[in-house]
């Protein structure tokens, strides 16, 4: 037989914070730790254990950012041709229109710079220290000098140390040394100090380096900048992070928009003077026409929609309990087509319950039992012996809920019986044993737990006792229940030997734990699959209990079923082809885990993987989108991933999708509004230089009116969106697809043109029989309105204008309010008209402006109802069950 596996849940070495605690050989019992006042005083006294702690934009830097924009250069630069033609107001108007400007990106900054804040909290490493007599979990920007921290397997170490108790503790040291080869770190002999912190001790483990094996308790000396590694903080401080894809696309287009906005500048600044005959006034009046092109031209709010987008994104997947260590994981969220999880604590609850003990082919179920029948005390006796007397691991605590309730009493669990060797759970032996000392003397007994594959290897089974071991295993797992196997045996405590197989054991029975499914999960299941999102278990138990769970979770297609031992013998191309119609990976070992991420790709799959221990780490790396368990994951699993699952809860996966989807679309909503309103803006810019007879429609004071409209409402107003009532029922976006796509551009473009051919039309129509200055207003007024409707009609691609009004959205309202009265001020009072160069316009014109604004994009309300169309009959949901 292969080498048998298990899933992590199902592993007796501790994993995960929840559930990793140092071995009973580790005398934690009667360690104080500090008090909570000593904690607040030395807080108080070192600050926080941060390395570099990060700088929060302050006011003067923002609007320093701001000065350096190029809309804000343009801006200062307009006002002061208006100064040098003689019109000071105009000046003003613009100065007033840079600080209101000004406010409005101060106010976003200072929303994006709390929600990161916010993520930094959440993202920090976290520390398992005692304290009061208590272990608690804490960010690791919590722990003090004096601190007791437990460290094992998978943790980064919070903050420099001496070690005061060592079990097999190995640390890799090269983030500071350098050195590929982990170290072996022994504690300090002067135990007896754990109980009186402090000292002249010199740190024997430093911050940041990683444990790859083995557990210990550290007393922390040094945090925050005096660590050795704080002591090299300086260039983490100058490490800036990498811009996604996204953003790099983007600020490409803006820099190339930005060049051709320059040279439109240069073009229209020499044009419009050619044609006008020359003269210093001419040319002043030509640069106010450049500016307003360059202005026009530039959509500078592409980058400033990603920040805001991709931060509140990240926040708002905070509060689904989803934390976000990467941004481009939320742009691939949207993009997921298979979702591999585990079962235990991602599916099911992990609130292991003893629910079954078997000897003999005889089953015997516990719930409602009132009393243990004898025959069974010694399994259950020996399964307890074999745990740790203060556990935190799921099964082993439900060993000890059921020992306490049904054999409190045996002979067998005397206090005073002292372990004297265990023999620990290894990658190619998942089992452990513990050897006790009894009252008897010179004898050890020795008890055995472990996967039943295991046991039966260590008791030696012949291969008909093996057979019927594995029919009832089977039996049991097909209830859905997590096996294991007990042994017993004695032998001469000078005679232990060193390697576990070497014990002289004997079969005792087998225990089956009830993991209860998450009840939220069917329903999440079923969302994913309507949502086109494959949903695949890979677990590390039994295929019966795999089956099962899955089938209880709704998963389709639950008859195929491989096997670890299947994808040893498969070539990468072979597993290729099978992972297309699998759904269920059975007896699966983490480092398997990397070939199914890589097959999948294979495939062409958008792959999102959960995962939690140490080994999990490089498929985590590998897939598009790494999720960790934040409840029961290590340090490692957490570093590796892109998304952390703070409460390790499947349905969470599922919001996370749903936001993603729901962020990408309000992205791509702005990104077309954005485009939209600047093709008029430029068209009525460029457009009047060519023709002499032309007055400039917009002039720079106009552009900043309704930069006061496009700012706030590309990120405020759409970012604020909910998701589309059918976010769950499209197919996943393709990958190749880009936010630039020719759907989105088309789009945006029809609905600019659409908007300048009416204020084009509104214009000619209005200076047949009125002034330049009332024609000028006409089609402001159109155009204020028509980006009115811009906003209205690309709140949803799915409902109509009119159903999206009964959608609650606070900035809609602020910005539509705002627009509203700023345009009536700007056309009803005498002084803010001679500002704008309009004149008086009476309510039949009014009315012809503002209807032509109304309806010059009605169009795409038809071209929504077409596409809802489209969708029913196109795209049919995955199957379920």
């Amino acid at each position: 037989m292969g080498a048998p596996q298990i899933d992590d849940a199902t592993r007796l070495e501790p994993r995960s914070v929840s559930a990793r605690v140092a071995p009973s050989v580790l005398q934690l019992q009667g360690l104080a730790g500090l008090s909570a006042v000593t904690v607040r005083e030395r807080l108080a006294e070192d600050g926080p254990n941060d390395l570099a702690a990060h700088r929060k934009s302050s006011l003067l830097g923002i609007v320093f950012e701001v000065v350096r924009e190029p809309m804000f250069i343009m801006l200062v630069a307009a006002g002061l041709v208006y100064l040098l033609l003689g019109e000071p107001a105009d000046a003003l108007m613009l100065l007033g229109f840079v600080f209101v400007v000004m406010a409005i990106t101060i106010v976003q900054a200072r929303r994006t710079e709390h929600a990161l804040e916010a993520l930094r909290d959440l993202s920090s490493p976290r520390a398992l220290v005692i304290r009061d007599g208590e272990r608690r979990r804490i960010p690791g920007h919590e722990v003090v000098r004096g601190d007791l921290v437990v460290v094992v397997e998978g943790d980064r170490v919070p903050a420099d140390g001496v070690l005061r108790q060592a079990l097999h503790l190995v640390v890799d040291e090269s983030l500071l040394t350098g050195e590929s080869v982990a170290v072996r770190k022994l504690p300090s002999t002067d135990a007896d100090r754990l109980d009186q912190p402090g000292g002249d001790d010199l740190p024997s483990v430093f911050s940041g380096t990683l444990v790859t094996s083995g557990q210990g308790i550290v007393e922390i000396l040094a945090t925050g900048a005096r660590t050795e590694l704080g002591k090299i903080g300086k260039a983490l401080e100058q490490a800036t992070p990498e811009p996604t894809l996204l953003q790099t696309e983007t600020r490409r287009i803006v820099r190339v928009l930005a060049v051709v906005g320059l040279a439109a500048c240069a073009v229209v600044v020499v044009v419009f003077a050619l044609t006008r005959g020359g003269g210093a006034e001419v040319w002043k009046q030509g640069f106010l026409a450049g500016i307003a092109m360059a202005m026009a031209i530039l959509p500078e709010e592409f980058p400033v929609v990603l920040t805001i987008f991709l931060a509140l994104g990240a926040w708002r997947l905070s509060r689904s309990r989803v934390l976000t260590r990467q941004m481009p994981a939320i742009e691939m969220l949207g993009a997921a087509t298979v979702l591999c999880v585990d079962k235990t604590g991602t599916l099911t609850q992990n609130q292991m319950s003893l629910r079954t003990l078997a000897i003999g082919g005889s089953t015997t179920d516990l719930p409602g039992l009132p009393e243990l029948p004898e025959e069974l005390h010694g399994l259950l006796e020996h399964a307890i012996l074999a745990s740790r007397r203060d556990p935190f691991d799921p099964m082993e605590r439900a060993l000890h809920e059921a020992g306490g309730r049904l054999i409190k009493d045996t002979e067998h669990l005397h206090p005073t019986w002292v372990l004297v060797r265990e023999y620990p759970l290894t990658p190619g032996l998942l089992a452990v044993s513990h050897a006790w000392s009894t009252e008897a003397g010179g004898e050890a007994m020795v008890s055995t737990k472990g996967a039943p594959e295991a046991v039966a290897d260590l008791c030696h089974l012949a291969p008909e006792q093996r057979a019927a071991l594995a029919r009832e295993v089977q039996s049991l797992a097909s209830q859905g229940l997590r096996v294991l196997a007990v042994a017993k045996g004695v032998t001469p405590l000078e005679q232990l030997p060193d390697d576990q197989h070497d014990l002289q054991l004997e079969l005792v029975g087998l225990l089956g734990f009830e993991d209860p499914l998450r009840p939220t999960v069917p329903a999440a299941v079923r969302e994913c699959q309507t949502a086109g999102v494959r949903v695949v278990m890979i677990t590390g138990d039994y295929p019966a209990t795999a089956q099962s769970i899955a089938r209880s979770a709704g998963i389709t297609d639950c008859d195929t079923v491989l096997t670890g031992e299947d994808l040893r013998g498969m070539s990468d191309e072979e597993l290729a082809k099978r992972v297309a119609n699998v759904q269920i990976f059975a007896r699966v070992v983490p480092e398997q885990k990397l070939r199914i991420v890589i097959a999948l790709k294979a495939n062409h799959e958008v792959v999102a993987m959960t995962g939690d221990g140490v080994n999990d780490a490089p498929a985590l790396k590998a897939a598009h989108i790494g999720i960790a368990m934040g409840g029961r994951g290590t340090d490692v699993a957490r570093e590796a991933a892109s998304l952390v699952l703070l409460d390790d809860d499947f349905s969470s996966i599922v919001d996370a999708i749903r936001l993603g989807r729901r962020i990408y679309d309000n992205i791509k909503k702005a990104v077309v509004f954005i485009v939209a309103v600047h093709v008029p803006i430029a068209g009525l810019s460029m457009l009047p230089v060519f023709f002499a007879d032309w007055p400039l429609l917009l002039l720079p004071v106009h552009i900043a009116f309704l930069q006061l409209i496009i700012d706030p409402s590309c990120t405020l107003v759409f970012e604020g969106e909910q998701a589309e009532a059918d976010i769950m029922q499209r197919p996943p976006r393709r990958r190749d697809v880009g936010l630039f796509s020719k759907e989105t551009l088309g789009i945006a473009l029809l609905q600019g043109a659409s908007i300048l051919g009416v204020c084009l039309a509104v214009f000619l129509l209005g200076r047949t029989n009125h002034t330049v200055d009332a024609a000028r207003a006409l089609t402001f007024v159109t155009l204020v309105v028509a980006f009115i409707m811009v906003i209205l009609v690309n709140r949803s691609w799915r409902a109509s204008a009119v159903a999206m009004l009964r959608v609650p959205n606070a900035a809609v309202r602020w910005v539509l309010l705002g627009a509203v009265v700023f345009l009536t001020l700007a056309v009803a009072l005498p002084y803010p008209r001679q500002l704008f160069h309009f004149a008086a316009l009476d309510l039949h014109d009014l009315l012809l402006s503002l209807g032509a604004g109304a309806v010059c994009i009605l169009w795409f309300e038809a071209v929504k109802r077409v596409r809802r169309a489209r969708s029913r009959t196109s795209w049919v949901p995955a199957r379920t069950s």
